[in-house]
């Protein structure tokens, strides 16, 4: 895993430049967030934007601990489901409905995590995605998710009972406060005691046990971490599509959000973002192509291995020698 991740090629005396670096990257891309509404359909970007949370989500486990989750889509369609029923069915306000779907999340992450944090690599792997099948299999056959129709016509709502999210405008703002929201704290955590420590245990499990960390304990944090973010970015999008529905629980989902951080740029911050903005962009210009789009997507994905080994963002950074 240590040679995926670009920032092992950052030593400590470029320290000062990569934080200036950050700061510069995550302030161009909030100018860009915040103008391309202007230039292109807002669902589109909101679409991006959930699934960008997404992948930062999943990144803070494989990118900062090691752990590849096969599995990820259970948190993000489960919250989706709860955050739309609770929407459409109980009546909440929009931000108790994504408050609920966040918090299923959170708890399914919690048990999923005891569950499968006992085994490590492939093992881990499968047992998350034998989870995760096991809940699309429930989300098949449970009454409230209405199978393969979904939870549709999702009301929009109020938030607080005031702001009408019916308005594109209003709508765009909240998803993207959420986005920002979520990204800050993966940040704050990946650059935190408790971030270098996952570093540590990403670096070297069993040095990590011999200095006298609870390596189990921290993995299921990042695990529980990385669902709640997960989910938060699953209710937001049933609250943008107004919809919940199996594909967001299926496996292919899982594997939309490996290949995300893997275009972008595993361990880096920044390259989540840039690939779930890639992948969605492809998924929306090329669909026109009808049956050809899985081999220009193929094509494009052999050049971005041969071209991007460390991903886009981890090549840019190992170029400047800065981490991103």
């Amino acid at each position: 895993m240590a040679d995926t991740t670009a920032d092992t090629t950052i030593t400590a005396s470029s320290e000062p430049s990569s934080r200036r670096a950050e700061i510069v990257a995550f302030l161009f891309m909030v100018a860009i967030l915040i103008a391309a509404p202007v230039f292109i359909y807002p669902i589109s970007v909101m679409k991006a934007l959930c699934f960008a949370l997404f992948a930062c989500a999943f990144n803070l486990l494989i990118g900062f601990v090691g752990l590849l989750s096969f599995g990820h889509a259970l948190y993000f369609g489960w919250a989706a489901y709860i955050c739309a029923h609770a929407a459409k069915v109980w009546g909440l306000t929009p931000e108790l409905a994504i408050l609920l779907g966040t918090l299923s999340a959170c708890g399914l992450g919690l048990v999923a995590g005891s569950i499968a944090i006992r085994r490590q690599g492939i093992y881990f792997a499968m047992i998350t995605l034998a989870l995760a099948q096991m809940m699309f299999f429930f989300a098949l056959q449970a009454p409230f998710t209405h199978g393969e129709d979904g939870i549709q016509a999702v009301p929009r709502g109020k938030l607080f009972g005031v702001i009408d999210l019916t308005n594109q405008t209003n709508m765009y703002i909240l998803v993207l406060v959420i986005f920002l929201a979520g990204f800050l704290l993966i940040y704050r955590i990946i650059n935190s005691p408790f971030g270098e420590v996952l570093k540590a245990i990403r670096e070297n499990e069993p040095r990590a046990i011999s200095l006298g960390y609870k390596t189990e304990r921290y993995k299921l944090a990042a695990f529980v971490l990385s669902a709640t973010l997960a989910g938060l970015a699953g209710s937001t999008k049933a609250i943008v599509f107004q919809l919940a529905s199996l594909t967001d629980v299926d496996w292919t989902m899982s594997g939309e959000v490996v290949l995300m951080s893997l275009v972008g740029g595993l361990g880096t911050i920044f390259g989540p973002v840039v690939g779930a903005f890639i992948i969605i962009a492809m998924q929306d210009n090329l669909a026109s192509y009808g049956q050809w789009v899985t081999v220009i997507q193929g094509i494009i994905f052999v050049l971005c291995v041969l071209l991007f080994r460390r991903g886009v963002v981890g090549e840019i950074a190992n170029l400047l020698k800065v981490k991103l």
